[in-house]
């Protein structure tokens, strides 16, 4: 009978969660320096239910922060199953099938929540998403791992 163990540095999982949601916000606001769509995620989570301006930054901070600390949960567990392993290429995997994930959510809100139609306004967009989210993934990888 094959027996899995689950091994999850938590400690470890929520400082490599909160490293990596730092350089993938570095990206999303710091993107259209270098070309890429400008992308509001904290605004955007945040008007869900806040509101006003000031009160959607703060909940949608609050939002991506605690998302990012737990996704590097969850891909911490997965690698402690043995599905992957905690390296920069299989962090890179995660975070795109993470990003695809993103998207197809999105998608759904969509119908619920109108407001985010601009968040979702094309293929740029949809591209940064999936890079944003592999930046995450390839720093929670090399940030656990060390």
């Amino acid at each position: 009978m094959l027996h899995l163990q689950l091994l999850v540095h938590v400690r470890d999982a929520i400082i490599a969660g909160s490293t990596g949601r730092m350089a993938m916000l570095l990206l999303i606001y710091g993107g259209p320096l270098i070309g890429l769509p400008r992308i509001d995620v904290v605004s955007a989570l945040g008007s869900l239910a806040a509101p006003n301006k000031q009160d959607a930054v703060t909940l949608g901070g609050a939002i991506h922060f605690t998302m990012g600390i737990l996704f590097a949960i969850i891909y911490a567990s997965l690698w402690s199953l043995g599905i992957g392993s905690a390296t920069w290429w299989w962090g890179l995997i995660f975070g795109l099938v993470h990003g695809m994930l993103v998207i197809v959510s999105l998608y759904v809100v969509l119908h619920r929540y109108p407001q985010l139609s601009e968040v979702l306004n094309g293929l740029p967009v949809m591209v940064a998403i999936l890079l944003n989210h592999m930046v995450f993934g390839l720093v929670v990888a090399i940030v656990y791992s060390t």
